[in-house]
């Protein structure tokens, strides 16, 4: 008797511990049996849409390098000269591109009526990079000053400032070619502090292309804003 109720706590402890382990493994089969099937589906949708995206991102990039050579060769066309071999190419990478390829070709359509005169078509194309929010924000950003550009002698000066101020900001991607158009704006108003501090600012701004900053110069200039002056001040010694 000694002896038994020497290895019962072992014996216990193992007994519960088997005991334990049967119980995980009826619950298992319950499970199994209960949801086995449901499982093995669900693990077979996932491991499909997994499959399917990593098709999508292969045809993606596969078709976005096919698209960018479709892109060269119609610009190769456009150089030469041969607009009408471009043009349904380009219309179809217009409405059917992947990403950037998209906005590019309707940008070089909308250059296109420039070229033309077409002013309110080549806003129309304009307008519809800008409108795109699929569309990566410098596209878009660059596309509403094309837009306002091509639309200018049609919009109101305020309509100007309303729709490129928040982009004619020091520091930013096209500070100089929507803050040009916001001065421009500005002066029909017969506010020449503020268009000849925004001159200033353009002629200033080292990240401005150089053809834009001597506008700014002599614009500001006009306005009695010496931009000269200032910008050999922040020359380095």
């Amino acid at each position: 008797m000694e002896h038994v109720l020497a290895v019962t706590p072992q014996t216990n402890e193992a007994f519960l511990r088997e005991v334990d382990e049967e119980l995980r493994r009826d619950q298992a089969m319950h499970f199994w049996t209960r949801y086995g099937r449901w499982l093995i589906g669900a693990v077979v949708l996932g491991l499909a849409v997994f499959a399917g995206v990593l098709v999508w991102q292969n045809q993606r990039q596969k078709q976005a390098g096919e698209q960018g050579e479709q892109l060269a060769a119609m610009f190769e066309k456009l150089g030469s000269g041969d607009e009408k071999a471009a043009t349904k190419p380009l219309a179809d990478l217009a409405a059917n591109g992947v990403g950037g390829y998209r906005s590019l070709a309707r940008f070089t359509q909308a250059d296109i009526l420039l070229q033309k005169n077409d002013l309110k078509g080549a806003a129309a194309k304009f307008a519809e990079v800008a409108n795109d929010t699929s569309a990566a924000q410098p596209f878009r950003d660059l596309a509403l000053i094309r837009q306002t550009y091509a639309e200018y002698d049609s919009l109101k000066p305020q309509t100007v400032i309303d729709r490129l101020k928040p982009l004619a900001v020091p520091g930013g991607a096209w500070f100089g070619s929507a803050g040009e158009l916001v001065a421009i704006a500005q002066l029909k108003l017969n506010q020449k502090r503020a268009a000849g501090d925004l001159f200033g600012r353009i002629a200033r701004d080292q990240t401005v292309p150089e053809s834009l900053r001597q506008r700014a110069v002599q614009m500001a200039g006009e306005l009695g804003v010496d931009a000269v002056e200032q910008i050999e001040e922040k020359k380095p010694q």
